[in-house]
């Protein structure tokens, strides 16, 4: 690819629409995700005696072990969130300045 070719595309204003709208999602949930995930370590550090409470007094399941699954279900569920945005917004986008930009 020639450098023309490449700043052709670089201005492009719809390659840059899309530029930053995945910035804005990328960023959106990673600052989601982040702030799931240091919630759990920050309750790991100051709330030991609330994660070490058994969900039934005959059980020996602790609150900790749901939240922690909690976590990771929420990762699964933002990570189809992801899925399901790059399926119906991205790659149609991408494909379609894949041919406005074809030789």
């Amino acid at each position: 690819m020639r450098k023309e070719e490449l700043l052709s595309i670089l201005r492009d204003p719809e390659f840059q629409e899309l530029a930053k709208n995945v910035t804005k999602v990328v960023t959106t949930f990673t600052i989601i995700m982040l702030v799931v995930y240091y919630s759990f370590i920050l309750m790991l550090a100051y709330g030991k005696d609330f994660l070490s409470t058994p969900i039934c007094s005959s059980c020996a399941t602790t609150i900790g072990i749901i939240v922690g699954i909690g976590v990771i279900i929420f990762s699964w569920l933002l990570t189809g969130a992801y899925i399901w945005w790059a399926n119906s917004n991205y790659d149609p986008t991408v494909r379609k300045l894949r041919e406005k930009f074809r030789r």
